[in-house]
């Protein structure tokens, strides 16, 4: 016989709106949780008795009427509108155009960006992430559920956190959904080291997560709508409506305050620096130690997004009138130009370029050399190629399942064999293959984990907070 037990947590304003639904099919205990009005994500667990699923689910439901959870109606609540950026882009009032090199249009305004040593990556709010070459050629695309807040990098590993709720891993040919946020939490920005999530929302909390998917600890901030975070092994730095605050990575100790120039809209950091994009026309640098404000750039207009080059020595910056800025590490202003693309709502540098993704869904390639600044300064500035999607570009969407093998010997040379088991309620995956620490839990896809399967994965690598990442591509072991 099957039970099924429905309920919601709908709170006024800004607070939660979510479900949780547990099923009980003999053995089997599946757990369906998310945003109200959306499909959430589901969970399944095995058990060795009738009895034990039914008491397993039974903690299940208590635990949640304990947070204020009750039985609902599915379908009676309507789902929530998600927070989509409001952006004002007039046109720009610098007296020259930037030596934009190639001009890519995703077709919907872009957030997300990355650039690394062989790639760049755009993503948009209709949930599109294309991968270009320095050259403008896209190479692929990926297809997510919902709007592209953020893109973020650590190390090897690509995230794409997502209006959905979700953070995509696109490290491997198909996307997975790495992390799965609290249903209520409406995702502004995040940043991520060494596997563990940091999470900055519409409401200005700052919530962070491990590698396993759970909850760690949260701040509720000063402000609201924090479009900032960025973190290391020395803290969190989080920025809101009130400015910027620092907090210990374990455990989430306040560690300084610094009150900023306005709102901050956007946060970038050096080894030891953070910089604040704010409402109020500036750009501020931070020391990481005790938050003292160690230079001011000053634009023309409220400043969307930075960047800076290796080190701090440059520091660029975008405002909402079509505008970039370069200053010398000391705040003067080098030079001011227009985007020709609409205002760049985040950017980076790399290798004498400024990559930008503007309101009006671009993704903007800017020759940033002092030659190419100077020529564009008097007038002169290249033809901007506009990059076309090739006929047959390849389209990859969020995994649910994988591909399987029958053997080890049929996936790659140098493929480690991984587990999945169950350990005190939860679902944990650990090396099987010799040369490794078993007693490590593996950082590994939620969607895809069934107790007592093994996988084949190309590579694992040791994370600082000892546990494994997994790298390249997932095979089901038959």
């Amino acid at each position: 016989m099957t039970t099924k037990t429905y309920l919601e947590l709908s709170q006024d304003g800004e607070g939660a709106h979510k479900f949780y639904e547990v099923t009980v099919d003999d053995l089997v205990v599946s757990v369906r949780y998310g945003r109200i009005g959306a499909a959430g994500q589901t969970q399944t667990s095995t058990f060795a008795t009738a009895d034990k699923a039914r008491a397993a689910a039974a903690k299940k439901i208590g635990e949640k009427v304990r947070k204020g959870y009750a039985p609902a109606v599915q379908g009676q609540r309507a789902a929530r509108s998600v927070t989509r950026r409001a952006v004002a882009s007039a046109p720009s009032t610098a007296g020259a155009v930037a030596p934009v090199l190639w001009r890519f249009r995703t077709g919907s305004s872009a957030f997300g960006i990355h650039v690394d040593d062989d790639r760049c990556w755009v993503g948009n709010q209709a949930g599109d992430v294309y991968t270009l070459s320095h050259a403008g050629e896209v190479q692929a695309r990926f297809s997510l559920p919902d709007g592209v807040k953020c893109l973020v990098a650590d190390d090897f590993w690509i995230y794409a956190g997502c209006d959905d709720g979700r953070v995509y891993d696109l490290s491997s040919k198909l996307p997975f959904a790495a992390y799965d946020i609290a249903a209520d939490v409406d995702i502004f920005w995040l940043d991520i080291h060494e596997g563990v999530l940091n999470v900055a929302d519409r409401s200005g909390r700052l919530t962070v997560i491990d590698h396993e998917d759970e909850h760690q600890w949260s701040r509720g901030g000063r402000g609201e709508h924090a479009w900032m975070v960025r973190a290391d092994g020395d803290a969190v730095y989080h920025g809101d409506t009130k400015g910027v605050t620092a907090y210990a990575p374990d455990g989430g100790g306040e560690l300084w305050h610094t009150a900023s120039a306005g709102a901050v809209l956007f946060g970038w950091q050096e080894d030891t620096a953070v910089y604040a994009g704010t409402a109020r026309w500036k750009v501020q640098r931070l020391a990481k130690k005790d938050g003292r404000v160690e230079a001011v750039y000053a634009c023309d207009n409220t400043v969307y997004s930075c960047a800076t080059s290796p080190g701090g020595r440059f520091v660029f910056a975008a405002d909402a009138s079509s505008s970039v800025y370069c200053f010398a590490e000391d705040g003067t202003r080098l030079w001011k130009l227009g985007t020709g693309a609409g205002s760049a709502l985040s950017m980076q540098y790399r290798d004498e370029r400024l990559y930008l993704v503007t309101s009006d869904g671009s993704l903007v390639c800017v020759d940033a050399s002092e030659a190419a600044i100077t020529a564009a300064q008097r007038g002169t500035v290249p033809v901007a190629r506009d990059v076309k999607l090739a006929a047959a570009l390849p389209t990859y969407e969020p995994a649910t399942t994988v591909a399987a093998v029958t053997a080890v010997s049929a996936a790659p040379a140098g493929s480690v064999v991984v587990e999945c088991v169950q350990e005190g309620g939860r679902t944990r995956v650990h090396v099987v293959s010799d040369g490794y620490e078993r007693s490590w839990n593996v950082q590994f896809p939620r969607a895809i984990r069934e107790p007592g399967a093994r996988y084949v994965v190309d590579a694992l690598h040791p994370a600082s907070g000892g546990f494994y990442r997994v790298r390249g591509d997932i095979r089901r072991l038959l």
